[in-house]
């Protein structure tokens, strides 16, 4: 397997060690091709961000980084609903070999409730260590188309932006003499809950037969499968907000 293969995005079936992985060459290379992402959105060619993005989502090092994330973050010890976890280097590796486009079916989300602040409960979904992987590596694709159309007033769920860049634009819009005085604060309801599944496939900037498995996956609550046929489940790696700022590009 030569790096120039490894680079371009090819298929790869020799097996790899884990701590043998040169993460700094994985990152270098993600961010190169996520930057070719970003000046081809901004130029609005479209068909150039696809085939980057191919090639990213197809590249050994977007799945070795993929895989690390769902390893090292607070829920690589939550399984779905086939209890596997990723625990050892064997196990992590073996991992990146799995992940393929050709034959990919995700598994239905283990549904679990959280509370809310208002008493009542929040569902969500938890994809398997695979699936989450594969959600992991295609949002490496995704986040730069958008960042880049995304709205400069917007803060929630951004990968580079927190509160705390909120709290301070708050501040410099609202404390001045002539500020408004009002603040408006609004909610639609169940959006997620109630979104598109036809509306998310025409405007989201990724591989849309990806998409639609994830969203007709379907979920397992007290042991019985049922489909989900609208909304987008919270729990996952690519968030709804992230899928929304996408369609930005489409207007």
């Amino acid at each position: 397997m030569t790096a120039s293969l490894v680079d371009a995005g090819a298929p790869f079936h020799n097996p790899v060690q884990w701590h043998r992985i040169e993460w700094s060459r994985c990152h270098r290379e993600v961010r190169r091709l996520q930057a070719r992402i970003v000046k081809a959105t901004s130029e609005g060619r479209w068909g150039k961000v696809k085939a980057l993005q191919w090639l990213l989502t197809h590249s050994f090092h977007g799945k070795a980084l993929a895989v690390k994330r769902v390893t090292e973050n607070q829920g690589k010890n939550t399984p779905g609903v086939d209890g596997e976890t990723w625990s050892t280097p064997e196990s992590k590796s073996t991992a990146i070999l799995l992940m393929r486009r050709q034959g990919y079916r995700p598994s239905p989300l283990r549904r679990i409730y959280i509370p809310k602040s208002n008493g009542k409960l929040r569902p969500l979904g938890i994809p398997t260590l695979r699936d989450r992987a594969m959600q992991a590596l295609h949002l490496l694709s995704l986040d730069p188309v958008a960042e880049t159309v995304a709205d400069d007033y917007s803060y929630g769920f951004r990968t580079h932006r927190s509160t705390a860049d909120a709290i301070e634009r708050c501040f410099g819009v609202l404390g001045k003499k002539a500020s408004p005085q009002w603040v408006l604060e609004g909610d639609i309801k169940a959006c997620f809950d109630k979104i598109s599944h036809d509306w998310l496939l025409a405007n989201v900037r990724m591989d849309r037969a990806i998409l639609r498995k994830w969203l007709k996956a379907g979920f397992v609550s007290d042991g019985v499968l049922s489909p989900t046929e609208e909304g987008t489940p919270q729990g996952g790696i690519i968030t709804p907000p992230t899928m929304l700022h996408t369609f930005l590009s489409c207007v």
